[in-house]
């Protein structure tokens, strides 16, 4: 059944949302704009880039939205001992978040027990910071058999969620990869959706699989979509109810 507006608080939808800001081109006062339009709709967390978590640490101080950055990205296979080094960093700036790639070459090869050690030991570092850490597949260059052995692989590591994409790879998150890594998964990791979702109809239809995060740069259009059929339907009951009898 699909998820009704009408069961839903504007709150469960932006606490599903990690602001996007991780486009290079992307100047302090669009980082620092897209800080504030976070704070504004109460999201989840912004994502930013490495070198701006402490810009966006202070300007969010005080708000209940959360500062992520990324680890080893885009193409995960950064050495790691330098993920850990980028992760100490981004912890002592501020980050309380941390959406790490995977060694998606180290993956692919079938070199399983290097990819877990390299996911646990920034989970080892981000869990004595106290943060939270989601695990990037690249789903697009993968297989189903590795998606599924990168889901057992993060589980096992520690990962407090698996993520499907970096947006940068030619495609993001499919309804398959989610149904194939909820299946996967333990109830207690928790799925993130990150590349393609870009309306409010879209966040509804990967909640619906399980997805309790998105990556998403069109925040504001969900929200406000959100609140307008909110409005409608309030309007809506209103005039049914109106109509009724004494």
């Amino acid at each position: 059944m699909a998820l009704s507006i009408d069961t839903l608080t504007e709150r469960d939808i932006a606490k599903t949302i990690d602001h996007s800001l991780l486009r290079p081109e992307l100047d302090d006062a669009f980082v620092e704009a897209g800080c504030r339009l976070a704070a504004t709709y109460d999201v989840a967390s912004v994502c930013v880039r490495p070198a701006d978590v402490r810009r966006a640490t202070a300007l969010l101080r005080g708000t209940d939205v959360a500062v992520g950055t990324t680890i080893g990205f885009p193409h995960g296979n950064h050495v790691t001992e330098v993920k850990v080094l980028e992760a100490r960093r981004a912890l002592a700036d501020g980050a309380t978040e941390l959406d790490m790639v995977l060694q998606i070459a180290a993956l692919k090869s079938g070199r399983d027990a290097d990819v877990e050690a390299d996911i646990r030991a920034v989970v080892e570092v981000g869990h004595a910071a106290g943060a939270i850490v989601k695990v990037i597949f690249e789903n697009a260059y993968l297989t189903d058999d590795e998606k599924v052995r990168a889901c057992h692989l993060a589980e096992a590591a520690g990962a407090d969620f698996v993520k499907t994409s970096t947006g940068f790879a030619p495609s993001g998150a499919t309804h398959d990869d989610l149904r194939l890594m909820r299946a996967n998964t333990s109830p207690h990791v928790r799925i993130k959706a990150a590349g393609g979702v870009r309306t409010l109809d879209a966040l509804l239809a990967v909640m619906e699989l399980g997805v309790t995060r998105i990556g998403a740069t069109a925040t504001e259009a969900i929200i406000l979509d959100f609140r307008a059929r909110k409005a409608g339907t309030a309007s809506a009951g209103a005039s049914a109810g109106g109509a009724g009898p004494a």
